[in-house]
């Protein structure tokens, strides 16, 4: 483990004044802010109606968006074999018409955020971004589309994440207990860090990780004023779209902003549901101290609640008519990624009863076992993802050595909760850095990569929290 584990307030006083003069700026940035970098996270808060919002993530976040997009635009066309114009022309024909218009102001908005600072990305730039993970269930349903009906069902869609929610007799405490990993290409999840502390004009206020010009945490680790925690595991080996559903990005913005309830999220969830990026949804109400699992597939979504258990993520799907119906995953090969973590965090629940806490769950995420070779070994197999180190790699998605695995962590409890805040590392929370001038000069098939891949150094767990709700002067990013 880390060798500091929370940054401490006297280090975050030095980040406690807003950046000059941004409020006399534009009347649209009024109560906007960003504060400098800490521990590798970039901490904003916007404010407003859909439109201000829109530009104030814009205006504030320019320069990650600008650099963000370059890397979104590298990757879909890289691994889809398509040009840009086809995911603009996907964002305009098949995206935008289903999008309420909340939601398209809000897009609006950060396009006039970036125009305001000279960078040029129009809306179905945006758009496209905003997708830019559901989009290849819609490249490969096209695919499928001209294909026998014997072609491989593989995606090329990410097995991204590790997750956890626990409460009742597994917890310290009895009440709920939240964490996630990010499982993505290094080349995105070196940008994944953004912490958004977003006051909407309707709905509630959100706490939650992101990602520079998206509306949604597309992670999806966060919180709400209601009570509501929520994050995900996509589902493994899923193929499944319909062209006429809402586009996920939308529903998992609006679930953050709207749920009061876990029959709330999962009736936003389902509701107008597109199949685009498939996932076990892991919710905690910290009211009732219920958490629930929503396997939300296209044809098959399964509900399941407790106030006394736990659900774990590791991109396995559950549902058997689920994996047979809509998924080409094999839950007897125990060599395969998503089943040796699902076999490990069984075995770290049982381990753990009565004493899951946030340090437990840090702990869990920072985990090396592999339970197929029955050793410590950080690769695809464990709960820290090192695909970088795999020989193996990881099927339908990175090849042997591929630039990819745990890019950074989040976990909070109840009381974390109650106060709009969580803990978050950047890099993999084990505490291994990625170099990246070495390990393209071992596989210098990644070269395509050169230009935009940066080391991910593996940062201090750190402490967030909306603003307001800490004390005077140290009102920048945590306690």
């Amino acid at each position: 483990m880390r060798k500091a584990i929370l940054v401490s307030a006297a280090v975050l006083l030095v980040f406690a004044v807003a950046l000059p003069g941004i409020q006399n700026q534009d009347s649209r940035l009024q109560n906007a802010f960003r504060r400098p970098e800490l521990n590798g996270w970039i901490f904003v808060h916007f404010q407003g109606a859909p439109r201000q919002l829109g530009f104030q993530h814009g205006y504030l976040l320019s320069p990650e968006i600008d650099d963000a997009f370059k890397v979104i635009k590298l990757e879909l066309t890289h691994d889809n074999n398509r040009d840009w114009k086809f995911f603009r022309d996907t964002a305009k024909n098949i995206l935008w018409p289903h999008i309420e218009q909340e939601y398209r102001d809000e897009l609006e908005g950060i396009v006039e955020g970036l125009s305001a600072k000279l960078v040029k990305m129009d809306i179905w730039d945006v758009v496209a971004m905003n997708a830019f993970v559901e989009v290849s269930y819609y490249v490969d349903w096209l695919k499928k589309q001209k294909a026998s009906a014997s072609a491989d069902k593989a995606t090329r869609v990410a097995e991204r994440c590790s997750a956890i929610v626990a409460t009742g007799s597994y917890t310290k405490d009895g009440k709920v207990v939240i964490g996630h990993s990010i499982w993505s290409t290094y080349l995105d999840g070196q940008r994944w860090n953004i912490i958004f502390d977003i006051v909407p004009e309707k709905g509630y206020r959100i706490l939650m990780d992101g990602f520079p010009g998206l509306i949604h945490s597309a992670d999806d680790f966060g919180m709400n004023s209601a009570g509501i925690l929520i994050t995900e595991t996509t589902i493994t080996g899923f193929f499944g779209w319909n062209s006429d559903g809402i586009p996920e990005f939308v529903r998992a913005r609006k679930a953050m902003q709207y749920s009061t309830s876990i029959d709330d999220f999962a009736e936003i969830m389902k509701r107008g549901n597109n199949g685009g990026y498939a996932n076990n949804w892991l919710v905690a109400d910290r009211n009732s101290s219920e958490i629930a699992s929503l396997e939300l597939g296209l044809k098959n979504v399964t509900l399941r609640r407790t106030k006394d258990g736990y659900f774990c993520g590791a991109n396995f799907p559950v549902n058997e008519k689920l994996i047979r119906e809509e998924t080409d995953f094999d839950p007897a090969d125990l060599g395969a990624s998503a089943n040796a973590r699902r076999a490990r965090w069984e075995e770290l629940m049982a381990e753990h009863k009565g004493k899951i806490d946030v340090a437990a769950v840090q702990k869990f995420l920072s985990d090396h076992w592999d339970t197929y070779e029955k050793k410590e070994a950080p690769s695809e197999r464990t709960l820290c993802g090192h695909v970088d180190l795999s020989p193996r790699g990881m099927k339908g998605w990175q090849e042997p050595y591929g630039i990819a695995g745990a890019a950074q962590a989040k976990v909070a409890d109840a009381s974390l909760a109650e106060r709009m805040s969580f803990v978050a590392a950047m890099g993999h929370p084990c505490g291994i850095d990625f170099k990246a001038a070495p390990h393209l000069r071992l596989h210098p098939q990644f070269d395509w990569q050169k230009e935009h891949l940066r080391d991910l150094d593996s940062r201090p767990w750190t402490k967030f929290a909306k603003i307001g709700d800490v004390p005077q002067g140290d009102r920048s990013v945590g306690f």
